[in-house]
């Protein structure tokens, strides 16, 4: 009896952690960006900043986390792809996606939890190697790549993504195989997310999918980790290339939020395949209009 009350204890204690430690980050890191950017802000200057501009932005920010949330992948290829479609330099771009996504993926994974989405033993196996090739690819971005030269590449790279979303979408008769190499594809995945300003759930959840995986179990699981990888890029991109974009970063954190539990609860209501194409046409025809700008 003892034992039994000891283990339901530890349990207890660990899904108390599960949500407890993304609120006390998430916490933290607005009580650390409040201290240090207050002097930035004005009363005038906050009130001037909700114009036509920022519900752009925030616009965004809905529909990108509605499509993350459900499909657990294109936060980051969906706004990313819209601000640069709308002018948004590489570098801003990438850190106001980053720095949204440390507080929409803190959203989503309390959500995903909250629906019981979450397999742990996944995450768990996903989360270091993620974050080291997150740190690796913003602190390349920020402080030795030249964001203007790379933003053709970063448009193929988005139709790329697209184009692997809508293959997963249009394949049948997925047969499950064990997924090996979690670790490769976590830094792979991890890394490109922070260059590109989007990748880390076309690449990995994508790939279990294609392997089979359970839909509802990995996109959860691959939303949760997400937070890690969005806090880690996020937190390095502050330290090497500071914060710009205040107004995009503000209005896709509150659209990205407000949208995050209505996404945890569509993941298995929706139909996924028509909603994949959907996405992948829509990130092509962004990433198009980009490259047609800069060629």
């Amino acid at each position: 009896m003892e034992k039994e009350l000891k283990i339901n204890t530890a349990d207890s204690l660990k899904e108390k952690l599960w949500i407890g430690i993304p609120i006390v980050l998430l916490v933290g890191l607005l009580s650390v960006l409040i201290y240090n950017h207050h002097a930035e802000f004005s009363w005038d200057g906050f009130v001037a900043g909700f114009n036509q501009e920022f519900l752009v932005f925030f616009a965004i920010g809905v529909f990108a986390q509605l499509v993350d949330g459900t499909l657990g992948m294109g936060y980051g290829a969906t706004s990313t792809s819209f601000l640069l479609a709308y002018g948004i330099p590489p570098v801003v771009s990438s850190t106001a996606v980053h720095v949204s996504e440390m507080f929409t993926t803190g959203a989503s994974a309390l959500s995903h939890h909250r629906f019981g989405n979450i397999n742990k033993k996944l995450v768990k196996h996903l989360l270091i190697p993620g974050v080291l090739g997150s740190i690796t690819g913003a602190y390349l971005l920020s402080d030795v790549i030249d964001g203007d030269i790379i933003k053709p590449f970063i448009a193929v790279y988005m139709i790329i993504l697209a184009i692997i979303i809508i293959r997963k979408a249009l394949k049948k008769n997925i047969v499950k195989r064990k997924t090996k190499k979690l670790g490769v594809l976590a830094i792979f995945g991890g890394f490109m997310d922070s260059v590109g300003g989007g990748g880390w759930g076309p690449i990995v959840t994508s790939t279990l999918l294609g392997r089979g995986r359970n839909p509802r179990y990995t996109i959860g699981s691959v939303n949760a980790a997400e937070f890690a990888i969005s806090f880690a890029s996020g937190i390095t991109f502050m330290l090497f290339g500071g914060i710009h974009g205040w107004q995009v970063i503000i209005g896709l954190i509150l659209g990205g939020v407000i949208s995050a539990p209505l996404a945890a609860y569509l993941v298995n209501k929706i139909k996924r395949k028509p909603m994949m194409v959907a996405v992948g046409v829509l990130i092509i025809l962004l990433s198009l209009k980009t490259l047609s700008k800069l060629l």
